[in-house]
């Protein structure tokens, strides 16, 4: 996804969203604290879409059609859980935003070889 540029980009993020928002969210969301933050901004976060278009990937790949009938128990415990508990981490990529509330993060500085 972050290889995208452009329209495709756009028109991929804007797939994720419908996912994010109709099925992740109200299905998988849990309440935010400060222990469980949520960004309400998540596709600002580069982290965030990376990490949300891979669960979504796998979602599609083993709950769809054709998929082993163990898919959607495997995309729970080796995709869902993970990724989650990633985003929503204390320290994670929505560190400091709030309901209501987006604050931008710097990446960490890298100095020249």
């Amino acid at each position: 996804m972050l290889y995208k540029a452009g329209e495709e980009f756009l028109s991929a993020l804007q797939e994720l969203t419908l996912w994010v928002d109709g099925l992740l969210l109200p299905v998988y969301g849990r309440e935010v604290t400060s222990t469980a933050p949520w960004c309400p901004r998540w596709w600002e976060h580069l982290e965030a879409v990376a990490q949300l278009y891979g669960l979504w990937m796998a979602w599609q790949e083993m709950t769809g059609p054709g998929s082993p009938l163990s898919g959607p128990a495997a995309w729970h415990r080796d995709c869902l859980g993970p990724v989650m508990a990633s985003l929503r981490d204390p320290a994670g990529p929505f560190a400091g935003c709030k309901p209501g509330s987006h604050r931008a993060k710097e990446p960490p500085q890298s100095e020249q070889l």
